[in-house]
């Protein structure tokens, strides 16, 4: 065993569904410790104990709505330990905390009695760490735990909260619980109390408050694009409109907010956006495994991909272990909604028996075995046939366009953007938008690089084809490539690459890995001291040039550069006529330095060869 005095990771509070179960609850993921059958059998058992003590008998729909009976307490092995997920009622997630670590830590304590001194430390350590510290110390000897627990409990208890979460949910409300407050209804139907001055049932206008159409977004590449996608629907069938994704949090375009706000943060900013008649949510993969589902219910909800990326973390190893957090925002679909999910991606054709929505499948081709299945048993679908976008959903055909007249499409030639037109198309129908506004906004969208900032931008610098974009692992990478490939018929194709690193060395190489075989002329490789996150400056740039270099390319091709936005001005200088320069941008304010920089060159009329202005 580790002599590490801390042998877990502190607990996360899980404010909605999970990869574990549909309810709020609290995991604990073990660090630097055996994990083996007897020790999970423990844990489990004082946890599921606990519970009894503490009275959290009653049923899943008293916990959180939940529409199936849920595992109450989860285990889950990965390569690096086990995680212990236990459910728990809405008003008892920090005392749940406190019963899962001392849950594992008795049980420890129980296997190797000789080290109960560091361990007991442990135990205090971790509740003196927390975010809200319990006024009573823990204590390990399992009468005493217990009875401490309940404690806790009946101090966190909040019945009046209980109650009208259930009074909520009866009306058919949507409800919103995080650190804020609470939250009846969404958008402009919606109210939001402090947890601790709820007002009387009889003082709550309970028939002012409604749900709003509301659709979430999540997968490993497309996500942002298709949010945007879908908004711009809303926005066209006359909704005011608020989304989050990558880049912020946007009402009818607009941003209200700045940075990544993909994960629960974003959600409850958008659901409680008062002037909001729709709501397009990105869910990203972190904030699913760190805090739940913020979102409890949802119209429609896509799983555009799954990918290697983001492996190792949070205990995922495998695709399996991320197509099942991916679809963790199925569950916040009712029977009457959508669950759309990508035919062409075969991990996630695996795992859609998990899911308990019905489902809408797209693919790229309309006429897929999987599709016309599907089609035959009266499901929902979207994909191409003879070049034309066809969605069928609820008996009808809906044709949403040629394809070489998507904009977004590029000529056919980005077929992962023609998977999320497809994906969007049957998201919007299942939102209520109609085929003639959806056919609408699919035959615009992509026509102006302010409708995507970031991704797939085109411009034409007197002959030089810049592309930036966002492509941030080896499928997205290799999806923009092959355009960037395509559109390089007369000249060189010069890229600029670089990656956060919170990757791992495998990760980072596999993008360099996916660059190399391109063939690209030249690679310009941008070190990001903002997204370092815990490497060495240089360090991952040295990484790229090793794994480019063992992919048949020659040190002369490689270039590095201290910043992104110097990196692109190396790109932009090194350019001839006809060249196509890929620059992937990621940080959003370097983005935007970027593309000043060729909106200031385009408008000094810049040719290749000239000064890059400053």
């Amino acid at each position: 065993m580790n002599d590490d005095p801390l042998p877990f990771e502190h607990s996360r509070r899980l404010t909605g569904s999970n990869l574990y179960f549909d309810a709020p609850g609290a995991v604990l993921e073990t660090t630097g410790i055996e994990v083996d059958d007897a020790l999970i059998a423990g844990w489990q058992a004082r946890a599921t104990r606990g519970r009894t003590h503490l009275g959290w008998h009653e049923s899943a729909a008293a916990i959180h709505a939940a529409r199936q009976p849920i595992a109450t307490v989860v285990a889950r092995r990965h390569r690096e330990g086990a995680a212990l997920a236990i459910a728990a009622p809405v008003d008892q997630l920090y005392t749940a905390t406190e019963l899962n670590e001392w849950a594992l830590v008795a049980t420890l304590c129980a296997r190797d009695p000789g080290r109960r001194a560091v361990l007991e430390a442990a135990l205090v350590q971790a509740a003196a760490d927390a975010v809200a510290p319990p006024a009573l110390p823990p204590v390990i000897d399992e009468t005493a735990a217990l009875d401490r627990l309940a404690r806790l409990a009946a101090l966190e208890s909040r019945p009046h909260l209980r109650a009208a979460i259930a009074r909520a949910v009866s009306s058919g409300l949507a409800v919103l619980l995080d650190d804020e407050g609470v939250s009846f209804g969404e958008g402009c139907g919606h109210a939001t109390y402090r947890v601790g001055a709820l007002p009387r049932f009889e003082d709550v206008a309970w028939e002012a408050l409604r749900n709003m159409p509301v659709a979430l977004v999540t997968g490993s590449n497309g996500k942002t694009t298709t949010v945007r996608l879908l908004a711009a629907c809303a926005g066209a069938q006359g909704w005011r409109t608020a989304y989050n994704c990558t880049d912020g949090v946007f009402l009818d375009g607009q941003q209200l907010a700045s940075g990544d706000f993909s994960g629960p943060m974003g959600a409850c900013a958008v659901l409680r956006e008062p002037r909001a008649h729709a709501a397009i949510i990105e869910a990203a993969r972190g904030g699913i495994l760190r805090r739940g589902l913020a979102v409890g219910r949802a119209d429609t909800a896509i799983v555009t991909n799954v990918s290697p990326d983001h492996l190792g973390s949070y205990g995922i190893d495998d695709l399996d272990g991320m197509a099942a957090v991916k679809l963790v925002v199925t569950r916040a679909v009712g029977p009457r909604g959508l669950a759309v999910l990508n035919a062409d991606d075969p991990t996630l054709v695996r795992a859609a028996p998990a899911c308990e929505a019905p489902i809408g499948w797209f693919a790229r081709d309309w006429d897929a075995p999987l599709l016309r299945a599907h089609r035959e048993r009266g499901g929902a679908t979207s994909g191409v046939r003879t070049g034309h976008l066809i969605a069928t959903y609820r008996g009808a055909e809906h044709d949403l366009g040629a394809v070489a007249g998507l904009p977004l499409a590029i000529s056919g030639l980005a077929a992962y953007n023609i998977a999320n037109l497809a994906a969007a198309s049957l998201a919007a129908l299942a939102l209520g938008i109609g085929r003639a506004v959806i056919a609408q906004v699919f035959a615009r969208f992509g026509s102006s690089a302010a409708d995507n900032p970031g991704r797939l931008m085109r411009f034409d610098l007197d002959g030089v084809q810049v592309i930036v974009d966002f492509a941030h692992n080896p499928d997205g990478l290799r999806g923009v490539l092959a355009i960037a490939r395509s559109l390089a018929e007369r000249g060189r194709l010069m890229l600029l690459l670089g990656q956060a690193g919170d990757r791992g060395d495998a990760d980072i190489e596999a993008l360099a890995a996916a660059a190399a075989a391109a063939r690209p002329d030249v690679v310009v490789l941008k070190e990001m001291a903002a997204y370092l996150r815990g490497r060495e400056p240089g360090e991952i740039p040295t990484i790229l040039r090793r794994a480019l270099t063992a992919g048949g390319l020659d040190a002369a091709q490689l270039l590095d550069r201290d910043s992104e936005l110097e990196a692109a001005r190396t790109v932009l200088g090194l350019a001839r006529p006809g060249d196509v320069l890929l620059l992937l941008v990621h940080g959003y304010v370097a983005r935007g330095e970027v593309v000043s920089l060729i909106g200031r060159m385009r408008a000094a009329g810049w040719r290749a060869g000239d000064a890059v202005p400053a």
